[in-house]
């Protein structure tokens, strides 16, 4: 499902974001950038110990900062380390809000066009999912109507209840 902002687009797919044929991803991660499970561990696992060797070359950081690496054997030429929890892998509502927009503003500084997202702090962070597409989503289309650079974000969700919230969410920015 697509949801244009003006020359700009919002994508909600399902899938496996290791995949993405965009220019970057983002990675959900601690403060530390090490890569456990989850997103993590399939991004290591698909595009290579190195893009965890890059990212741990910048941790710690303040949980809701990003860190960009390169995206190794992935399609994706980047990986956006969003610090989403910290070493406690526990996550809230402003931690998100701060590492999604701390993942677009970095997007945007490296001029990258398309990048893909997960939903961030869902898994091994355990927030709710519809409070995550709320947050990820109002902060995304309020960013790219103001982006010189971003064109397209794409949501890239694990499991059909996961791609529903999102794709609820989304259709809210029509109105």
């Amino acid at each position: 499902m697509i949801v244009n902002l003006g020359d700009k687009s919002v994508e909600i797919t399902e899938g496996d974001i290791t995949e993405y044929e965009g220019e970057a991803i983002v990675n959900a991660a601690n403060n530390h950038f090490w890569m456990g499970g989850g997103v993590a561990g399939a991004i290591k696992r698909k595009g290579g110990q190195v893009i965890e060797q890059e990212a741990m070359r910048y941790g710690p950081k303040p949980v809701g900062e990003a860190v960009i690496t390169s995206g190794g054997a992935l399609r994706a030429k980047h990986v956006i380390h969003a610090a989403v929890m910290g070493q406690d892998l526990a996550t809230n509502s402003k931690m998100i809000l701060d590492a999604t927009r701390s993942s677009l503003q970095l997007a945007e500084s490296k001029k990258i066009g398309s990048l893909a997202f997960p939903a961030l702090g869902t898994g091994v962070g355990g927030f709710p999912l519809t409070e995550a597409a709320d947050i990820m989503i109002g902060a995304t289309a309020d960013f790219l109507r103001r982006s010189k650079s971003l064109r397209r974000v794409t949501f890239v969700l694990f499991g059909r209840e996961a791609y529903e919230i999102f794709a609820t969410r989304a259709k809210e920015l029509k109105n």
